[in-house]
Parts: structure tokens; C-alpha cells; sequence
């Protein structure tokens, strides 16, 4: 599976975080039915956007995407993301790109004009099948780069040669750097060969960046490029596509850094929230929207944590629920075999909520209890919830230090809080969380109304 990855100028705002949550998801289910996934998901490390912030920074290219990779990653864990078996960088393939451009030439299907490489539309005749559009309305639909050299406006650009002050590399052509949809070809292509199962990427690529791949890559074996196209929906605010140009949208960091929430809004409820609507439709965010996904979230660790309570022992009720359990499973299993229906497969997990509390009310055994709670984790880890016993998505377990204050004094400041808290003292309460937040604690407040704390 290859997956568009982002273009590392800025931070990645909310439609980043779904299509990364969807791939990730889907991967999940695959492997969890018993498949061995090579996931590919590229950084696009080399643009006009990339150079247009470092000019405006006044600082090198490699420094804004250094920054902005590592942003990512930051983000990517607190979503609970896993990392790609291969992220492969565009200006890492130069030599793969430039062999790829050489092979179009070569072929006949693409031409040089004064250093800048173009592919020749006219000449794939299957252009367009990708987004089904006949070649009048791919034009309409298209932001061209007006160029009076290019054969046809349609023409898409493969290599273009260098400005002043432009990064470049070297080749047969003259310094230069690649086109946007030459790169995700080579490095698809590099990883994962000719034909690969899956290409994955938000709705607004299907045109032009997913036809021009097909059309270059195809032209360039004479192969089927991929055997299955998979792309996730927008994300909007107030039923308009989320945008910059719009000045309508969240990065992932803006959400959850929200000051006007009185708690802390989670990885797993910014997860919970994206999985409740199917991965093709367009999903409206909304504060309320993010509210009803964290009590729903605290209505299954309400559960988990009353599964921790002393057991009765009972039997016939034990058996009842190994049924439950099973008749779930089967039906979260056909949820997500169809085509990853996420929200029927999350209805599912709601379901077996609701009957495992009507068995507590009966009594489980300390057995059923914990084959209950198995349960939960086991399909919920297809969709990277009901971890947080082992695995807390806001820390990165790769970088944990003891920091200036000592359990003794967290444990202290915690308990005041609480109780400042219970006294209607918001204020302090508030205070004593950015204390620790500054010394790198993090206070997460339970639905059974404990708090506990994480460096």
C-alpha cells in the first residue's frame, strides 16, 4: 500500500490527521485478517510552497521540512498513528526520478523544452479513466501551469529547471527538480515495484496527481500500475471543504491545545471522533461533535474500569457472554470487510458496551471480566482504541525524562488541584495544570472522577 503523504512546509491541520487515521486503520485491518502489509507513505520534501516559506523565513529549504517532518511525527504519535514500513523522502530518489523522466522521453511519451521535461497527454489515451472525466472537462477542472511551450495546456511538467536561488540536482537536462506526480511514481515504484494493491490519498488528488501518475507510470512499463484506489473524504467546517484559502481550518495542534475545553482533548477522542463517520463521506467537525466522541469514550472506560471491580462468580452468565463476544466479533469483522466500514464496526463495539454492563448487573466471574476487557482490546487495536492501559497517546515513550518535579510533588499539586477544583476555584485549578504542563506532566481527568498524571 502507498500512500500520498504531506507536503512538509507547515503543520499538519485536521484533513492531514484523517487521511492519516484512515490508512492507518486500514492497515490495521488487513494485518489483523492475517495479511502482511509493506505500507509506503512519502514525505513530498521539495516544492514551490516549501521554498516560498524558507525565502519567507529567511532560512534554508532543508530547515522548514526538517521542521515540519519532525512536527509530524509529534502529531502523527498523539493521534496514536504507527509510522509507514518505508517513509521515503523526494529528494532521497533523485536518481529514480530522473531514470523514470529518461524512460518517458525515451518512449516517446514525453519531451524536453529548454530544460523543463513535460509529459505528453494526447499520447496515454486512457487519461482521465482514474476520476472519469472525458478531456474537455480534465481541462475545466485542471489549475494548468500556463506555459506556451507545453504541446497542450494539459501537459504536465516531469522535471523543471532550476531558478536562482532554487534548490536543484543535476540532470541530462540541465539542474532542476522534479514535478509533483513524477515523485510519488518513482518512490511507489522503488518500494513497492511496478504493480502494487493499494494507493491511497485524500479525495482532492484523485485529479490531477493520481491520474498523472497512472498515465506516467503506465507509459513508463507498459503495466497496470495499481490494482485498487482508495481515497478518504474532506473534512468540513460548516459544510464547507476545510481550506487555507478559506482560512477555515484546524491544525491537528490548534484542536488540541483548545483553551476553552476544561479538560484536555486526547488523541483517542480526536480518533474516536474521525471513525464515527465512513472514511468516503465528507465529515463535519464541529466542538459538539468532539464532545459526543469523548462521552462516548468515557462511557467504554466506564466499563473497563467497573471490569476491574471484585467479581461474582457466576456461570451460566460467563457463557452468555462468550456468545455476546463472539456474535460481536463476527459483525465488527463483516463491518470492516466492507470496504472498512469503521461506523458500523464501531455501533458494534457500542452494542457489546451495553450488553457486558446488563451481565455486570448479574454478576461476571473474574475470568469473564478480563475475557471481556480482551475483548474490547483486541478489536479495538484495529482501530487504535482501548489501549490506554498500556500505551498513552499523548506520550512519546521514546523520549521520557524525569523532569524537575518529583512524583512526591506531582502527586501534592495534583490533590490540590482536585481540590480547587471541587471548590469551584477554576483559576487555580487552571494554574496548577500549566505549572505541570510546563514541567512536561500531563494531568488526564477519568470518567470515575480520579485524575491521574503522566510525564
Amino acid at each position: 500500500m502507498y500512500v500520498c503523504g504531506v507536503t512538509v512546509y507547515d503543520y499538519c491541520h485536521l484533513g492531514h490527521a484523517r487521511s492519516a487515521l484512515v490508512f492507518d486503520v486500514i492497515r490495521r485491518h488487513l494485518e489483523f485478517s492475517g495479511y502482511r502489509v509493506e505500507f509506503v507513505k512519502n514525505f513530498t520534501d521539495v516544492d514551490d510552497k516549501i521554498i516560498k516559506r524558507a525565502n519567507e523565513q529567511n532560512v534554508s529549504w532543508d530547515t522548514i521540512t526538517a521542521k515540519y517532518i519532525q512536527a509530524y511525527y509529534e502529531d502523527m504519535r498523539k493521534l496514536g498513528v504507527r509510522q509507514a514500513s518505508v517513509e521515503p523522502k523526494a529528494t532521497e530518489h533523485m536518481p529514480e526520478i530522473i531514470k523514470l523522466v529518461e524512460a518517458l522521453i525515451q518512449n516517446g511519451m514525453a519531451y524536453e523544452v529548454a530544460g523543463d521535461v513535460y509529459f505528453e497527454v494526447e499520447k496515454y489515451p486512457a487519461y482521465g479513466r482514474l476520476s472519469k472525466r472525458k478531456a474537455d472537462d480534465l481541462l475545466a477542472g485542471a489549475r494548468v501551469e500556463v506555459d506556451e511551450r507545453k504541446r497542450n495546456p494539459m501537459d504536465f511538467a516531469l522535471w523543471k529547471s532550476s531558478k536562482p536561488g532554487e534548490p536543484y540536482w543535476e540532470s541530462p537536462w540541465g539542474r532542476g527538480r522534479p514535478g509533483w506526480h513524477i515523485e510519488c511514481s518513482a518512490m511507489s515504484m522503488k518500494h513497492l515495484g511496478e504493480t502494487f494493491d493499494i494507493h491511497g490519498g485524500g479525495a482532492d488528488l484523485i485529479f490531477p496527481h493520481n491520474e498523472n501518475e497512472i498515465a506516467q507510470s503506465c507509459s513508463a512499463t507498459g503495466k497496470e500500475f495499481v490494482r485498487y484506489w482508495v481515497h478518504n473524504g474532506f473534512v468540513q467546517i460548516n459544510q464547507e471543504k476545510m481550506s487555507k484559502s478559506l482560512g477555515n481550518f484546524f491544525t491537528i495542534r490548534d484542536i488540541f491545545g483548545k483553551s476553552e475545553w476544561p479538560e484536555e482533548i486526547t488523541g483517542e477522542i480526536l480518533r474516536f471522533f474521525l471513525l464515527t463517520n465512513h472514511y468516503r463521506n465528507p465529515l463535519e467537525f464541529s466542538d459538539q461533535s468532539l464532545r459526543e466522541a469523548k462521552y462516548a469514550l468515557d462511557a467504554f472506560y466506564d466499563l473497563f474500569n467497573r471490569l476491574k471491580e471484585t467479581a461474582k462468580t457466576v456461570g451460566p452468565v460467563n457463557e452468555k457472554l462468550s456468545t455476546v463476544i463472539e456474535r460481536t466479533r463476527f459483525a465488527f469483522e463483516q463491518a470492516m470487510d466492507d470496504d472498512f466500514n469503521t461506523p458500523a464496526a464501531v455501533a458494534e463495539l457500542q452494542g457489546l458496551r451495553s450488553e457486558v454492563n446488563k451481565l455486570l448487573e448479574t454478576g461476571l466471574s473474574a475470568e469473564a471480566r478480563e475475557q471481556a476487557r480482551q475483548s474490547f482490546r483486541l478489536l479495538g487495536a484495529v482501530m487504535g482504541l482501548f489501549q490506554l492501559e498500556t500505551w498513552q497517546f499523548n506520550v512519546d515513550f521514546s523520549d521520557i525524562g524525569v523532569k524537575g518535579l518529583d512524583n512526591a510533588t506531582i502527586e501534592r499539586l495534583k490533590d490540590e488541584r482536585n481540590q480547587a477544583r471541587k471548590r469551584k476555584d477554576f483559576a487555580r485549578a487552571d494554574e496548577i495544570r500549566r505549572l505541570l504542563a510546563a514541567e512536561g506532566v500531563t494531568l488526564e481527568d477519568r470518567p470515575d472522577g480520579s485524575t491521574r498524571w503522566k510525564r
